[in-house]
């Protein structure tokens, strides 16, 4: 074969181990390779695998030959780079559908603010339970969950209520971890009261927006006066 050689080559990253790169030699009409992985290493192999010492910017030469002594190179920079995974914040059980220890109350209890919350069966937002607050007004949903500082979330939820008698469902968001109920004002960052009591089958959504500030941890604190109420389907998005 008279057709010169033409070297050519593609990479890719491990995903385990950012240093590490496969080439995958893409070069014609070559029966001989030279690699010169631009940080003081070589190889002669035709698809080789190279770690590299840390995070840069490498010149990567190939050098494609054949027997008639003919040569063709290939140079391309490759950045190795440690991939950022974005931090997204996690709200557990957040449609009390996972039976989990606790009944499907995981992740939702504190003692020191208030009594459990109940599960119910119908009527549900999605799934197969929702978290019901009985009318007494004594019990809680609480969850701390981990955010990113300085960042506008929105934290996002169906509820329905009873009709009669007058109440209210309030959702607030507390700076950090709360253990003591004359702490949960002066830690709430924002907060929502809700008393659409137009259709108790019927899930309305509601959200508060805030801004988490100084705080890497928020919770999610849930309570209501007068009126039975439930609650479902709870999400957390930046804004």
């Amino acid at each position: 074969d008279k057709t010169p050689p033409s070297a050519n080559f593609s990479f890719t990253q491990d995903e385990a181990d950012f240093k590490k790169i496969s080439f995958t030699n893409l070069s014609i009409s070559a029966t001989d390779f030279a690699w010169d992985f631009g940080d003081g290493s070589s190889s002669n192999e035709k698809n080789p695998t190279h770690v590299y010492p840390g995070e840069g910017t490498y010149t990567v030469s190939l050098t494609a030959s054949d027997k008639l002594g003919a040569q063709n190179t290939y140079s391309t920079a490759v950045k190795v780079e440690e991939k950022v995974v974005p931090f997204v914040p996690v709200i557990l059980n957040p449609g009390f559908d996972e039976k989990g220890n606790d009944n499907y109350r995981d992740h939702w209890r504190n003692g020191d603010l208030g009594g459990v919350i109940q599960i119910t069966s119908s009527p549900v937002h999605e799934g197969v339970k929702a978290a019901k607050l009985p009318s007494g007004g004594d019990r809680i949903a609480y969850q701390l969950i981990k955010v990113l500082k300085n960042t506008d979330y929105i934290v996002s939820f169906y509820y329905t209520m009873k009709s009669s008698p007058v109440g209210t469902l309030s959702v607030a968001i507390l700076g950090g971890a709360v253990n003591d109920p004359a702490l949960v004002e002066p830690a709430t960052i924002a907060s929502v009261n809700l008393n659409d009591q137009s259709d108790p089958s019927t899930y309305v959504l509601a959200s508060v927006a805030f801004n988490s500030g100084e705080h890497d941890e928020v919770a999610i604190f849930v309570s209501n006066v007068g009126v039975e109420c439930r609650i479902d389907t709870f999400t957390i998005v930046e804004d």
